[in-house]
């Protein structure tokens, strides 16, 4: 492990640790890695809500500081929609930027921070972070996640060509264009990023890792099949975020398509405000099922679990997202069937290890499954392939090496390095 300056660091997101699954974990992984290699983070954050969209009942009422796991976190209390449509979703965020602003000034002005850096989403929250930098005189980083913007239009929560689209697409371009870094997960999204104006010498990619790689490689799935009544089936698996970005409807028509092979079993495990509408839809289908999300000692058994993971995305967002259970999926060693367009960022990280169907196909993706359910051996070699590139391109070491020369580099006290996974011009 590399050693570089010790660094002072203002975190400011909405996401964090305890939720088991989206930003959350990757945002408290990469700041105490960092304090494990001897830089000081100081955080605010939201209350956790994450994917259930309802308070976490022992992080509810006011602001409250602790320090975990070498970080020091101040959370800090914000409305939380019950049904979060395009419009809730806008006072969501906005209470937490509002919320996360007096705590944010008092660790600025007590903790004298080098660097501020924040995560969209929530975008609506860079404000903050970015007056917490101009007033003492910092840089700005801004980690992208997720293009929001682009995916409330592609998912339906704002409409594309009006006022509200107009308006959000300007403020988006002005939180990109006030960064001094803009990273994000994939080369795609880099792309998408230039595209938006951000000069490209200030783009950089800092993906997520396989944060439960080292479960898996532990796990076999066999204690849930005999529990969930599978065995002898082959699996096919969804896990994770239930929401409209997903697209999910297309498994379940596959589900229906496919209901006479009897050997053949859909597991849907995880929670999102759009699980309740899918079991509606999978009603009378005998061979789906639909599962809470595991606790994190249990992951890697869930992913050991499938046959086959599925990995559906709607038209137009698989490049604005590449969702960091991915890599968890290759490097359980099993193939993964994705909906996305050929070039996106998703297809080209399954090439060789899965297969890459047309979004809102249900024939295809029924089809795929039913071909990739024969063949065993295929799956192997995809698996074997998708757990070579989890190992390669998905460490967690290599990752938080790329953000510290990043930083270095940024902050002007070494020469720019040779950063891995970084955007220059030669990408397009």
């Amino acid at each position: 492990m590399r050693r570089a300056q010790p660094r002072r660091i203002l975190f400011i997101g909405l996401n964090y640790r305890p939720e088991p699954i989206g930003i959350g974990p990757y945002s408290a992984g990469l700041l105490e890695a960092l304090v494990e290699r001897g830089h000081e983070v100081r955080a605010v954050v939201g209350q956790p809500y994450y994917p259930e969209w309802q308070l976490y009942e022992r992080f509810k009422g006011s602001w409250k500081t602790n320090v975990e796991r070498g970080v020091q976190i101040t959370r800090c209390p914000h409305y939380v929609p019950a049904n979060p449509t395009g419009s809730r979703r806008l006072a969501h965020h906005l209470s937490f930027a509002s919320s996360a602003y007096p705590p944010a000034r008092a660790v600025r002005r007590e903790f004298d921070p080098e660097l501020v850096l924040t995560v969209a989403p929530s975008m609506v929250a860079v404000p903050v972070a970015a007056r917490m930098a101009r007033r003492a005189g910092i840089p700005l980083w801004l980690h992208i996640q997720d293009f929001e913007v682009g995916a409330a239009f592609a998912t339906g929560l704002i409409g594309e060509g009006g006022a509200a689209a107009s308006a959000a697409l300007r403020f988006e371009q002005r939180m990109l264009r006030a960064a001094d870094v803009v990273s994000t997960i994939s080369e795609p999204m880099c792309r998408l990023a230039a595209a938006k104006g951000v000069p490209r010498e200030r783009i950089v990619e800092i993906r997520n890792w396989a944060n439960h790689a080292h479960r898996v490689a532990l796990a076999s799935g066999d204690a849930l099949r005999r529990e969930w009544g599978l065995e002898g089936k082959t699996v096919v698996l969804y896990s994770g975020n239930i929401a409209n970005k997903q697209g999910l409807e297309i498994m379940i028509e596959a589900a229906r398509a496919l209901g006479d092979r009897e050997d053949l079993a859909f597991v849907v495990s995880g929670e999102g405000p759009n699980r309740a509408r899918l079991e509606r839809l999978a009603g009378g289908l005998a061979n789906i099922q639909f599962r809470d999300l595991q606790p994190p000692e249990k992951v890697g058994d869930l992913l050991a679990l499938a046959d086959i993971h599925l990995l559906p995305q709607l038209p137009g967002a698989a490049d604005l997202v590449l969702p960091s259970k991915l890599g968890n999926m290759l490097a359980s060693g099993r193939p993964i069937i994705a909906t996305a367009a050929a070039g996106t960022g998703i297809g080209r990280e399954l090439e060789g290890c899965g297969v890459v169907v047309p979004p809102q196909d249900p024939q295809a993706f029924a089809w795929s499954i039913e071909q990739l359910s024969r063949q065993p051996r295929l799956r192997a070699r995809l698996g074997r392939a998708g757990r070579q590139r989890a190992a390669l391109a998905w460490s967690k070491d290599a990752i938080v090496d790329a953000f510290e020369d990043r930083m270095e580099a940024l902050l002007g006290t070494a020469a720019e390095p040779e950063i891995p996974f970084s955007y220059t011009a030669s990408s397009d």
